[in-house]
Order: C-alpha cells, then sequence, then structure tokens
C-alpha cells in the first residue's frame, strides 16, 4: 500500500551499503578465475625473458613438446604470422607484439606461450624449453636513453628519444622576465605498481568459418583498445568480442594492460585451434604487467614579490619503458591541459621528452600522471613559500582560481566546472587546527626535533576526453587524421513483465561499488529501494551498448556515466507516469512514483502498484495510449558537449567535471632511525554531490592509501644492468594497516554543471596529492629540498645527518645495497681441509670429482681444455630451476692458484661468477683454502630472490667445501655408524 516507506526518501546522497558485499563476503561472487564458459578448456603459461635487452638467437621447443599433456607451444615468430603489431599514437618506427620475435627488451618479456592440459604440466614444459640468447648492453634509466651514445633498443628509431613536444601558452618568456623571485626544482619521480589482489586472467577462444575470437578477461577499459585488439589479430571489431567477468578483484589503473594479454592468447588460441585459459601470477605481474611511468624534471616558477604566480615552466622527460604501448602516452598529457593546476597562472610553457628504455612498458596506474605533475607543481609552490617568507597555505590562497570565475577556462584548454577553493582551504585549517600545528613545530624544533608541515592542493580531472593523447601529435599531423573528441557513456533500463527492473552499464567496475550508485540513481527516479534493481556491470561487446570511451578509468563513472543512468532512468520514470496516467484518469504531470507506486501528487490514496503499470507495456502492446511503443526498455548514450578534439595552439579540454583537493600533513623525523612518524594528516575534497558518502570515503580512503605508499616505501626498482629486483612483496613494500596513519577527512561541495546529479569524480585526489604533501612535510622537517620518493628509512636517515647515499643505494627500492649490482654480491672466505694442497687440487680440476662436489650438480663434462659444461638444479626460496653452466680455469699456478670464470643461465634466470682460489699447505699437512668471488645474477631469480641471494650464495659455497672435505676425508664405517646413532638419539629425544 502507499505509504510503506519504499522509496520515500531520496537515496542519492544516502550512506546505501553496498549491494556487491554479499556475494563478496560469502564467497559466491564470480572472479575471472572462477568462470570456464566452453568446453576441453587449455591452460597456458608464458615463458618470459631473463634478459633485459638479447637477440633471440634460437628457440628449441622439443624436449617441451614431448612432455605428455603438452598441446603446442607458440613463438613470436609463428604469432607474426597471424597478427599486426598495435599501432600507437606517436608515429615513430616501433613495433610493438605483445611476444618478442627478434629480441627482447625488457626482463619478463614474454618469449614463447605453452599451452597444455593443466597449468603444472604448462609450467613444467617451460623449464625445457632451450632459448639462445645473445646480451645486448641495455639502456635502463632516463638519463642513459637521452645519451646519443647509448644503443638504440629500437634499430628503426636511431635514438632512444621517441618523441619531443613543445608547447606554449600565454607569454612565458615575459613572465618570467618581469617576475621578481624565480624558483627552480630539478626532481625524479619513481616508476611503482597498483598491485590489485586479483591479477590477470584471459579465456581466449577462437573459431573460424568466419574467423571470429571470444574473450573473457577482467580488462577494465579503456574500450578505444578493443579496435586496435581486433586491428592486431586481423578481423573486424564485430569479431573480437569482448566479455567482462561479474567481478574484478581491484586494479587502480593496472588491468588495462590485459589488453597486450588478450592479443596474445587470442592469437595463441588461433594457431593452436583450441580455447586457451591463463591466470597471471604476483612474480609474473610484478616484473612483466605494467608500471606507472618515472620521470626526470624541472619545474621553474616565477613570481611576484607579493606572492602572485605568474609563470610555469614544465620540462617533463618521462619514460614509457621497452615500447608506447596505448594508450601512452596519455599519463604525459592527462594533467597536460590543467598545467596550471588549481591557480590562475596564464603563462606556461610545457617540454615533454618521451625516451624508451629497457623496462616494462608503462600504463594506467591510480591518478594517472597525477602524482608526478602534482609533485613537481606542489613540490615548487612550498618552495616558494619558504623563499618568499609566506606561509604556505597563504600562498596558495592568494593563487586559487577565485570562485566568482566558474567555469574556468585554463590555459591549455580544460574547462572547470565547479569550485570554492578558498572554502576548502579554510575547512582544511579549520580541521587540522593549523594554528595550533605551527605551534607544535616550533615547540619540537626547539627541543632540537625535526618537525615538518606540508601542503598539497590540485583539481581531480575525471571522465576524460579521448582525444587528450593526440596531443602527442603536432597540429599538422592531427589534420591529416580524422577528428577525435569527446567522451560517449552509455546505460540502459529496463522494465520486464514482471515488473523487475534491470539496469546495464559500460563502466566494468573493478571495487567501486557501481552497481549500489547505480541501483540509488535508478531508484529515486522510479520510487522504488537500491534493493529492488539488479544492475548488470559486466561488459559484453556483443550485447552491450558501449563505445569506445566505455570502461573504468579516470573516474568516468562518477563525472559522465550517472549522467547516463540518471537520463535513462527518467525517460523510463516519464513512460510509467503516462501508463499510470491513463490508469488514474490524470495527467503525466499529476503523477509521481514513490514508495513502489505511481499515485496522484497530493493524492496519494489513488495509486497503482508500479508493477502493474509495467506490466501494462508488455501484455497490453495494442492497448497502450498515444501511440507509446511495446515494452520498457530505455538507452541512453551521452557525450559531454566541452570534450570538443584540440584546436590548432593545442589546447583541449581534457576532462569533463573536476574536483578539488587540499591537504596538509605534519611528521616529525627520527634523526638517529630516519623513521618518519606521520603526526596528524587531513584531506578535505569537493566532489561535487557525493551520491554514497559511505562509498566516497572508502574511494578517498584507498586513494590516500596508494599515495602513501608511492611516499614512503614503493618502488619498482632495477639494477645497472637491467635486471629487475622488485619480483616480490619481500622486496616491493605496499603499506598494510599498521603502517597507515589516521586520517582526517572532510568534504565540502559544489555540484558539477556538467551532468544530472553535480557529481564529480573522486577515487584519485588523494594519490595524487599525498606524495607531494609527505614530501613537502618532510623538506620542511630537514631543511633541504632534494627530496626523492620513496622516502625509505636509510634515505631519510642520510638526508637527515648530511651523508650521502652510494648511487645504487639511492635508487633501490628498500634502500639496501641492490643485489644485481656488482658490488651487492661480493664475498670472501677461508676454510681448512684435511688433505696437502697436491690433492686438493687434484679434487678441483677433476671432472668426476667435480660432479660429486658442486651442489646440484647433475651432470659435469669436459668442454675443452680447462672448460667444462655442467646442467646444475639450483633453488632461491622456494623457486627452483635446472641452469646450464659453463666453467673455465683460468691462471692456474698448481697447486697454489686457479681463477675460475663460468656463467649459468636458465628458466629462473641468468648469472655470471668469477672467483680466485688460493691454496696454502699447513703445518698440519693440510691445506688452508682462501677464495674471493664477484657474482652478478639477473632475470628471476634476482626478482624473487634479492633478499636472500647473499646468504643463498654462503648456503651453496659451504655445502660446497663440505662436500669436497668429505670427499677429502671420508669418514670410516665404524665411526659413521655411531655418528648415525647419535643422531637417531637426539631426534628420539633419548641424549640432549
Amino acid at each position: 500500500m502507499p505509504g510503506s516507506g519504499r522509496g520515500a526518501r531520496p537515496w542519492v546522497g544516502a550512506e546505501v551499503l553496498r549491494k556487491e558485499d554479499e556475494a563478496l563476503l560469502t564467497g559466491r561472487a564470480r572472479f575471472i578465475d572462477d568462470i570456464a564458459p566452453v568446453p576441453g578448456l587449455k591452460h597456458a603459461a608464458i615463458l618470459r625473458s631473463p634478459h633485459p635487452h638479447a637477440r633471440l638467437a634460437h628457440i628449441d621447443v622439443e624436449r617441451a613438446l614431448a612432455l605428455p599433456g603438452v598441446v603446442g607451444i607458440v613463438t613470436g615468430a609463428q604469432l607474426a604470422q597471424v597478427m599486426a603489431p598495435m599501432p600507437s599514437v606517436v608515429k615513430a618506427p616501433i613495433k610493438y607484439f605483445p611476444c618478442a620475435i627478434d629480441k627482447v627488451r625488457y626482463v619478463g618479456e614474454p618469449v614463447a606461450v605453452v599451452v597444455a592440459d593443466s597449468r603444472y604440466i604448462a609450467e613444467d614444459a617451460l623449464d625445457l624449453i632451450d632459448v639462445a640468447y645473445e646480451p645486448l648492453p641495455p639502456v635502463v634509466t632516463i638519463e642513459q636513453a637521452l645519451d646519443e651514445s647509448a644503443p638504440p633498443i629500437h634499430e628503426r628509431l636511431g635514438s632512444n628519444v621517441v618523441s619531443r613536444r613543445r608547447f606554449r601558452y600565454g607569454d612565458p618568456e615575459r613572465a618570467f622576465a618581469e617576475a621578481d623571485r624565480v624558483f627552480e626544482l630539478a626532481y625524479e619521480y619513481p616508476r611503482y605498481a597498483s598491485t590489485p589482489m586479483e591479477m590477470f586472467g584471459v579465456i581466449a577462444q577462437f573459431e573460424p568459418a568466419p574467423d571470429r575470437f571470444t574473450v573473457w578477461s577482467n580488462f577494465q577499459g579503456p574500450f578505444v583498445l578493443q579496435p586496435l585488439m581486433a586491428n592486431a589479430l586481423k578481423v573486424p571489431g564485430n569479431r573480437l568480442r569482448l566479455i567482462t567477468p561479474p567481478f574484478s578483484g581491484g586494479s587502480f589503473g593496472i588491468k588495462q594492460a590485459v589488453s597486450s594479454y588478450i592479443v596474445l592468447l587470442a592469437a595463441a588460441s588461433r594457431v593452436l585451434g583450441v580455447p586457451i585459459k591463463w591466470i597471471e601470477d604476483r612474480a609474473e605481474h610484478l616484473t612483466a604487467a605494467s608500471a606507472s611511468g618515472d620521470r626526470l624534471g624541472r619545474i621553474a616558477a616565477a613570481f611576484r614579490r607579493d606572492g602572485e604566480l605568474i609563470g610555469l615552466h614544465f620540462h617533463n622527460v618521462a619514460n614509457m619503458g621497452a615500447y608506447i604501448r596505448a594508450p601512452e602516452p596519455a599519463s604525459v598529457y592527462r594533467m597536460h591541459s590543467t598545467s596550471n593546476g588549481c591557480y590562475r597562472v596564464r603563462n606556461i610553457a610545457i617540454e615533454n621528452d618521451l625516451v624508451v628504455t629497457n623496462q616494462t612498458p608503462i600504463g594506467l596506474n591510480r591518478g594517472y600522471g597525477g602524482p608526478a605533475f602534482y609533485f613537481a607543481l606542489e613540490r615548487i609552490m612550498d618552495i616558494a613559500a619558504r623563499g618568499l617568507g609566506i606561509d604556505p597555505a597563504e600562498l596558495r590562497r592568494r593563487n586559487f582560481i577565485p570562485k566568482e570565475a566558474f567555469p574556468y577556462t585554463a590555459p591549455a584548454g580544460s574547462i572547470l566546472d565547479s569550485g570554492d577553493y578558498a572554502a576548502a582551504l579554510d575547512e582544511l585549517l579549520a580541521r587540522a587546527d593549523y594554528a595550533a600545528l605551527c605551534e607544535r613545530r616550533e615547540q619540537r624544533r626547539r627541543e632540537g626535533r625535526l618537525y615538518g608541515i606540508g601542503f598539497a592542493a590540485g583539481v581531480e580531472p575525471s571522465g576524460s576526453n579521448m582525444a587528450y593523447v593526440s596531443l602527442a601529435q603536432t597540429a599538422e599531423q592531427r589534420a591529416q587524421a580524422d577528428s577525435k573528441s569527446g567522451a560517449n557513456a552509455s546505460a540502459v533500463v529496463a522494465i520486464d513483465p514482471s515488473g523487475q527492473v534491470t539496469v546495464r552499464i559500460d563502466t566494468s567496475p573493478n571495487g567501486q561499488g557501481h552497481a549500489t550508485a547505480a541501483a540509488q540513481i535508478v531508484a529515486d527516479a522510479l520510487g522504488l529501494r537500491p534493493q529492488e534493481v539488479d544492475v548488470v556491470t559486466e561488459i559484453d561487446t556483443l550485447t552491450t551498448a558501449w563505445s569506445i570511451a566505455s570502461g573504468n578509468y579516470s573516474n568516468r563513472f562518477a563525472a559522465i556515466a550517472v549522467d547516463a543512468i540518471a537520463k535513462a532512468a527518467q525517460k523510463v520514470a516519464d513512460r510509467l507516469k503516462h501508463l499510470a496516467a491513463e490508469l488514474l484518469e490524470a495527467s503525466p504531470e499529476q503523477v509521481e512514483l514513490a514508495e513502489g507506486y505511481a499515485r496522484l501528487i497530493g493524492r496519494p490514496e489513488q495509486a497503482v502498484p508500479l508493477r502493474r503499470v509495467a506490466a501494462r507495456a508488455h501484455w497490453d502492446s495494442v492497448g497502450l495510449p498515444g501511440g507509446m511503443t511495446p515494452g520498457i526498455y530505455e538507452a541512453v548514450v551521452v557525450s559531454p558537449p566541452t570534450l570538443k578534439a584540440p584546436d590548432e595552439q593545442d589546447r583541449i579540454a581534457s576532462a569533463v567535471t573536476y574536483g578539488f583537493v587540499v591537504d596538509v600533513v605534519a611528521v616529525e623525523v627520527d634523526r638517529e632511525t630516519g623513521e618518519i612518524h606521520i603526526d596528524k594528516y587531513v584531506s578535505v575534497h569537493d566532489v561535487g554531490k557525493r551520491i554514497n558518502p559511505l562509498i566516497v570515503e572508502g574511494q578517498t580512503l584507498g586513494g590516500f592509501v596508494h599515495g602513501l605508499g608511492a611516499a614512503l616505501m614503493e618502488e619498482l626498482a632495477y639494477d645497472r644492468e637491467g635486471n629487475f629486483l622488485s619480483g616480490t612483496f619481500a622486496d616491493y613494500l605496499c603499506p598494510t594497516a599498521p603502517e597507515v596513519p589516521p586520517i582526517t577527512i572532510g568534504y565540502i561541495e559544489t555540484p558539477s554543471p556538467m551532468n544530472a546529479l553535480g557529481a564529480k569524480g573522486m577515487g584519485d585526489g588523494s594519490s595524487m596529492l599525498a606524495p607531494a604533501a609527505i614530501a613537502n612535510a618532510v623538506a620542511d622537517a630537514l631543511g633541504r629540498e632534494d627530496i626523492r620518493l620513496p622516502l625509505t628509512r636509510e634515505r631519510v636517515w642520510a638526508l637527515a645527518n648530511g651523508k650521502a647515499l652510494p648511487e645504487r643505494l639511492a635508487r633501490s627500492a628498500s634502500g639496501r645495497a641492490a643485489p644485481g649490482d656488482r658490488r651487492g654480491l661480493n664475498g670472501e672466505g677461508e676454510v681448512a681441509l684435511p688433505a696437502p694442497p697436491v690433492e686438493v687440487w687434484r679434487r678441483l680440476i677433476d671432472p668426476a670429482e667435480l660432479a660429486a662436489i658442486v651442489p646440484g650438480c647433475r651432470e659435469l663434462a669436459p668442454a675443452g681444455a680447462n672448460r667444462y659444461r655442467a646442467r646444475v638444479e639450483l633453488g632461491v626460496a622456494a623457486v627452483r630451476g635446472l641452469y646450464d653452466a659453463e666453467i673455465e680455469l683460468r691462471d692456474q699456478d698448481p697447486p697454489r692458484f686457479l681463477r675460475l670464470v663460468g656463467s649459468a643461465s636458465g628458466a629462473l634466470g641468468h648469472g655470471t661468477l668469477e672467483g680466485d682460489v688460493h691454496l696454502a699447505a699447513t703445518a698440519d699437512g693440510g691445506t688452508r683454502l682462501s677464495y674471493r668471488y664477484r657474482m652478478h645474477v639477473g632475470g628471476k631469480v634476482a626478482a624473487v630472490g634479492s633478499r636472500l641471494l647473499d646468504t643463498v650464495m654462503r648456503v651453496l659455497i659451504a655445502g660446497f667445501f663440505r662436500a669436497l672435505e668429505r670427499r677429502l676425508a671420508p669418514r670410516p664405517a665404524h665411526r659413521l655408524r655411531a655418528w648415525l646413532s647419535r643422531c637417531w638419539r637426539r631426534i628420539a629425544g633419548r641424549t640432549p
């Protein structure tokens, strides 16, 4: 009956519990690894390069193919016959295939795909593939890539600089000439990862006649990549069907990179003629999935004496990794059109240089280009505040865009929709009790302690214009191609004959609660409860209303998708009102939908159940009023009109809404340990209308934790040889609950005029600003500006105590000397052996003796004068593998000295060893053997065992000498029996 409470209050803005959580908490949610959509699925494992840069001389798969259960093996050369390279917006002579063909260009690059009856068999087969690599000099750092003498990673390119673009807005030269003060900062920003709980997954099926692919994957979009994937697979777009599962275990941007594996596994399915399933493991994900872009940069800011910011100059050198993989270089250009940040500065110069290195290609990551951009802009604001003697909060206030200026057109083209930045700052200062915080800083400093306060403020673009990445092209290049603009979003709201409401959206969520928010919007329009609205979030390109902008990125749900949902729901509501008006003998304007009924406004007793009204559209299709079409099914596609193509002056509105975030953090640095204690962190957000405050707060907290990790601990580290060092969570450190400090969050609301609900995006803000705010606080505490992330204890300790870090240590994720560095795996030792030097010498150069002594040696045979070949099984932590090794004895001076030089390679990676062995006679007729070694390792063993390699080397060497000692002094039989008896009694607990 009317008045039952169904839909009696507005749901938008209410703290509604998430619809998704019941399935998640009860284990009924279906992820990519839970589905088996076709019979006869085979399983894939990917052979990956252990080298950062090497030619593929030969790949021998015969032994692997002979393993029972192996269906087939596909190499890059085979894939190149059935597919085309994936294109890039940067027109450079670089061909990107998802599998190496002639050479490998980063550790972890796919070299071959093994397909077998089970993943276990496929993994075993990887160890049986023999690949001959010809290592090439790697280009690891941005500095090396800029060096004209460095070897080109892509020969046809001729260098490692892929693109140079220069931009000028206003009159920056004049601004800098007229400035009273100019402040500069050179900075580095590290690469890090997203680390979702669920990693990549792909199920690919090829079917001929006509050729077509169906692929299930946890791909998040943007679906602009679907046409690129279809082109690479050489099929029309409608013959590459992409289906996402109902649930996805997080992304934070990185699942965009599943697109490469969609193409790889789909092409492999075509070659082998079987459906294939592949699920990534954590080591693969950290090593080779994707990364945020690292940068070298320089920023200069021109100020008047009173603190007015009148000019900015950015120089960004961005590392793309080994390839420019679509949608890159979008990370460089996402913030470009808003390069003024939240400030009214009109004169801006920008230089963007893109380089390639022998590292994993980059892609989407939370904040996508924003963290590096704000690290530069907000660091320079704090530096300027100190230089000008103006409080950093006040300096920002003086330069904020005033609220009466909105909508505000930025110099590079962004149209900032709404805001009141000064009010947000006031809210921040009040919540932080800023005056008391400043007094606390002075008190701590009087006590000789290191205490600092840092600010960061910025806008959060949401709902990307699909054309902004074309800023990587010149206006002339853009003119030669078809025009690109806009950002479509689609939604469908339908009611079936029984009156049940279903909503289909095109945003493929990764845990953000889109189904709940969409249900709230539709429930308000139709007078229902959110529980009565089913929301379909998975995308099927065969049946979903989608376009190239579809997907889950850049907070497009709150910025654009809600508009499509609200408008589709309103169209359904209008149809229901027309149908109900005839039943109630009234006009549609007199009908309202509330509490599950269509009823007359002001006379709620005259009402018809909503399901009865909806049923009429299906059951009485001829008798519908006013020529109304049967059924209730409304689809809406929206595209904000402000998102136009870039103009000839390289100006473009890159997003539809712009939230605002301002943070303040107070830290204390422990001079003795380098530990950073976050004393207070306050963040205030303007996200427009909050559809569901619970979801907004969860997203805000999540963004903060991502920013915290980037500030304090996260970095994908490589050594100077290009070997990856952060392949497990033992070396790639992420914040966990104990590391996350309390955070105070506040909100103000300036509704956006760009969508029906006034909402703005809110998932990225704190991830973009927290690194800059924390760096500013640490700089304030230490009184120095050479701050580089992540702020590990070792790095902060050195800064706090005026110590210089060794170059490699300064670049290491953990702050310790990085394994894989030639200095990091040096060792020496001494051992006493119960035989004279002549006998020890004989054992060391006897192949049969060496085979018995070397740990894990399966076979060893001469390969020439003083040279041996061996097959050895070695293990690091829980990872074990076979190595093919070569050992050479050099500079022999029997029986006093020899030099061992060796190399090894296998599924776990590769390594080289050089060691000096000295033998000296002792007074008791034995030998004192001393040794010194230098070892270098790479590939998987370096990635997953970097914390253990020193220990492993010591264990292996100790095992070698124990075996040698046993061979030199075997135990008499009666002593061996007595020793075994004692061991047994100890085990049985009979003796101490």
